[in-house]
């Protein structure tokens, strides 16, 4: 039997989804794919300061995680894109430490990137749909 996928949309919609023809997140089986997640604004514009657009970055997330019934609890495995990995490492690791507070953590692969269309920070994740939300 195959696996119906479903576009998974948060209540504040930001712009870039439909500037660029893609889905925030696709619900498949007890699985949620969510697409890479940047500090936007809801005109689809970069956060200017880079901690913020970080935090900007897991609050778009953290929206579309609760579209579709998770949570940060909920990730099992995160792809972050840095343009300035080595500069901007504190900030993430200070972000990402009061979100991802206590183990077990998800596992996370951060990939060294040139270009993010005018943004610094990207965050992609795979998460478990809690049993009965699926």
């Amino acid at each position: 039997m195959a696996l119906s996928n479903q576009a998974v949309f948060p209540p504040n919609r930001h712009a870039l989804y439909d500037a660029h023809g893609y889905s925030p997140a696709i619900k498949s089986g007890d699985l949620l794919f969510v697409s890479g997640q940047v500090g936007s604004r809801e005109d689809g514009s970069p956060e200017p300061e880079f901690k913020q657009q970080v935090e900007r970055a897991f609050d778009n997330l953290k929206a579309i995680l609760a579209a579709a019934g998770c949570s940060f609890d909920d990730i099992i495995d995160v792809t972050t894109f840095h343009t300035d990995p080595e500069n901007q490492f504190e900030d993430i690791m200070e972000v990402k430490g009061a979100i991802f507070d206590q183990a077990p953590y998800p596992n996370w692969t951060a990939v060294g990137v040139n270009w993010l269309a005018g943004f610094d920070f990207e965050i992609k994740v795979i998460a478990r749909i809690p049993t009965g939300i699926a």
